[in-house]
């Protein structure tokens, strides 16, 4: 069982600008239309477990619905989804580890883990076994952080790097257990 991070920063660690902006993710000209791996990493997912604003502003892009795998919201405030969301994800709650129990017990075993306030809260709890995170060549100087102050170190080794359009980079770290 793997819980993953896949995600992109600014150089400063940010993830959202101050006004939880994301056009800035789309700075850097990608004529060949890079995914920049994102379809190879799907594919190899079971299950998606995102946070209720991250959930949101899914459900808020100006596209068709992204995803083919179950979306787990995780949320203390959401009791339903519109009906428009309801065959594609739903609600869950609990602590970490029983957010965790169900979605394996379900079948899952790779879940990316989605969104800020989730990411930094399962990092904390010492349930992220791998991360991959995009760095784009911009500093924002404010905005939604990825990390948060942790109560213990958590070490990881660095599984994969690679430079994408010539500008942004992409590191993949496991944990060390």
């Amino acid at each position: 069982m793997k819980n993953i991070i896949y995600i992109a920063t600014s150089i400063d660690g940010y993830i959202a600008d101050r006004s939880g902006g994301l056009d800035w993710l789309s700075m850097i000209p990608n004529p060949d239309k890079s995914d920049f791996g994102w379809s190879t990493f799907i594919s190899n997912i079971d299950a998606i477990l995102m946070g209720r604003k991250t959930f949101e502003t899914v459900c808020n892009f100006d596209c068709p619905w992204p995803y083919t795998i179950p979306v787990y919201v995780l949320s203390n405030s959401l009791n339903t989804l519109i009906e428009e969301y309801q065959e594609k994800a739903q609600i869950i709650k609990g602590s970490h580890t029983e957010i965790l129990e169900k979605i394996h017990n379900d079948g899952y075993k790779s879940i990316y883990i989605d969104g800020g306030t989730t990411i930094r809260s399962f990092l904390e709890k010492d349930l992220i076994d791998e991360m991959t995170i995009g760095t784009i060549p911009i500093l924002l100087g404010g905005g939604t952080s990825l990390f948060n102050k942790l109560s213990q170190e958590l070490k990881f080794e660095l599984i994969k790097n690679e430079v994408l359009l010539g500008q942004m980079v992409m590191n993949t770290f496991r944990r060390k257990r």
